[in-house]
């Protein structure tokens, strides 16, 4: 989808959100009391229809197309269209209405064309088309167990209107769609934790092990954010209240419409500071107490110096959106969904260098040796590496492990060069293997080349001595200069360049535009919501936001299920100009 054609459609979901704010009052639906075993039966049974297309017989879904067309249900599932918060979505100018239970069971106004097709127009002409829809749109009568089931089954409304033809028509057991339904009842049907009538309650996560500067790093583009947005953006709903029809009605109208189309939320921001004390096997339990005391609609960011996974576990269990946590050691998972990471960390560099020696014609066949420190960053970049290499269907490496302390020498490279003639050693440790890279350069037996990891070595690595250059290959997850012009770009907000290595490889510098980068997603995700605070669909709007190209990382790209929004890892080599681009490794086509 164009990014033009995006936006307008974007606008006038807003203006259609708005007016129906206008119209109707908000009231949540209340969800049944889930303290019975089979509420939860019913739920998880009916959670797994729409969210996989799966029965509770483990068969899959059956569903036709509106002329007859079998279709598997697994891949036409409820949530492909609805999203998981079931608030639904569009998608080449299909719009997907809510179906969340909030929404199906009391009156609603329909806004559509003909097609079901929103139509990008100038503002001007957005404005009145959309008084002119109000006016003319048929409302549709709250859903019953009944209409809803027929509609699930036929495509037909509860007001008796064929609906859309993209929509599949499900072939449901009468027992089976009781299940759906219960579930479409609890779906999106209150505000989240941590919402109240005034306020979105967040929380950030700083460990107590982590340095001043990089606590403030991370905290000083978040608190600032905060504090901007309360301070421009903040109206009490109960001061807005419902628009009476009088004679400044439509100026009225056109007045919020602004208001919102501006990104201007009528909720406050707060932020608490949650400090994990002591190891991380003591974090869950810490987590559980705060959460108790203050429930909170999600994590924002966060630090450590070490794992995320008591964290990652927690917000999972909890359903809590984490978003874009700073961490080397994200959790690795296919199948999660509550917490967002900007990469891999060092598990991306070692798929990085497994797909950049994989795609090297020159190198099949020979034997690749690991030497790998045994540290928390060693052992999550061998584990990228390994679990990449395989998928590679490529023979395994031979593994050196290094005690930590061991001393890595020179002369133990040139050995290992002689005595296996290897395609590459890949060297996972830190910037006290320098040396010993210096020092292989020296003698017949310099290996051919080495992989090493950018963030590892950390700044040191411009201090790789001349002679070693010829043969070191570098993982570098970040941005890289496309052209000349690029390295003198900036970012109005950050002040730094935006290609940069050298200020990247300073762990405070690169911690900030972390964080910045979560304030600008943060923020276009909260005017996508427009005014649904449920957990799914902050996740849910993230998903849906646009490639952004911002500082530090040369593109984030989003999708629903995306945990991972930064892919690329350069495979670079350092020389006097700085680190020059050999070629992609992954993420990126390797040339």
């Amino acid at each position: 989808m164009k990014q033009g054609h995006a936006r307008c459609l974007t606008v006038v979901a807003a203006f259609l959100a708005v007016l129906s704010l206008l119209f109707r009052p908000a009231r949540s639906f209340a969800a049944p009391p889930a303290s019975s075993p089979s509420f939860q039966e019913a739920f998880r049974q009916g959670e797994r229809i729409y969210r996989e297309g799966v029965l509770p017989s483990g068969k899959p879904l059956p569903a036709t197309l509106k002329d007859g067309a079998a279709i598997p249900g697994t891949t036409y599932a409820c949530v492909s269209c609805h999203l998981r918060s079931g608030l639904g979505s569009t998608d080449n100018g299909v719009v997907t209405p809510s179906i969340n239970g909030a929404k199906l069971f009391k009156p609603f106004q329909a806004y559509s064309t003909p097609t079901n097709k929103a139509v990008p127009l100038p503002p001007s002409q957005v404005i009145e088309q959309t008084l002119k829809s109000h006016r003319s749109a048929q409302r549709r009568p709250v859903y019953t167990d009944a209409t809803l089931a027929a509609a699930v089954r036929n495509g037909v409304d509860s007001a008796g209107r064929v609906l859309s033809d993209v929509m599949p028509r499900y072939i449901l057991s009468d027992a089976d769609m009781k299940s759906l339904i219960f579930y479409l009842r609890s779906l999106s049907s209150e505000y989240s934790p941590g919402v109240t009538d005034t306020t979105v309650h967040f929380a950030t996560i700083v460990a107590d092990d982590v340095g001043p500067g990089e606590r403030n790093a991370m905290l000083a583009p978040l608190e600032n954010f905060i504090r901007n947005k309360n301070q421009t953006n903040y109206r009490d709903p109960r001061q807005v209240g419902l628009m009476s029809r009088s004679a400044g009605y439509r100026s009225r109208i056109m007045a919020d419409i602004e208001f919102m189309l501006r990104g201007i939320g009528i909720k406050k921001l707060a932020l608490s500071r949650w400090v994990l004390k002591g190891p991380p096997g003591t974090w869950r339990d810490q987590l559980a107490e705060y959460y108790r005391k203050e429930p909170v609609f999600a994590i924002l960011g966060g630090i450590t110096t070490g794992e995320w996974q008591p964290v990652h576990q927690f917000c999972e269990e909890n359903r809590i959106p984490c978003i874009f946590p700073i961490t080397d050691y994200p959790v690795i998972s296919p199948t999660d969904w509550y917490t967002l990471y900007l990469s891999k960390g060092y598990y991306l560099e070692g798929e990085g260098a497994a797909r950049f020696l994989a795609a090297r014609e020159e190198l099949k066949g020979r034997p690749v040796i690991q030497v790998v420190r045994d540290t928390p960053e060693g052992r999550a970049l061998s584990q990228g590496f390994l679990e990449s290499w395989r998928d590679f269907e490529q023979k395994p490496p031979v593994t050196v492990t290094l005690k930590q302390g061991e001393a890595l020498t020179g002369e133990f490279l040139q050995q290992e060069q002689a005595r296996e003639n290897p395609a590459a050693i890949i060297l996972w440790d830190g910037p006290e293997s320098l040396k010993a890279l210096a020092a292989a350069a020296d003698g017949k037996d310099r290996p051919a080349m080495v992989l090493a990891s950018s963030t590892y070595l950390g700044s040191g690595l411009f201090s790789l001595d001349e002679k070693a250059r010829g043969f070191t290959y570098l993982t570098y997850p970040y941005g890289m200069s496309r052209s000349p012009q690029d390295k003198v770009n900036t970012s109005p907000t950050m002040g730094v360049k935006k290609f940069n290595p050298e200020a990247n490889a300073v762990a405070t510098t690169r911690i900030s535009q972390q964080s910045y980068i979560l304030t600008l997603v943060l923020d276009t995700a909260l005017w996508e919501m427009k005014g649904n605070y449920y957990r799914d669909n902050l996740l849910d709007a993230i998903g849906t936001i646009m490639d952004l190209d911002v500082p530090l990382y040369e593109r984030l790209s989003f999708g629903p299920g995306q945990r991972y929004v930064s892919r690329e890892c350069y495979i670079v080599r350092l020389s006097k100009s700085g680190l020059v681009k050999n070629s992609w490794g992954s993420g990126w086509t390797t040339r």
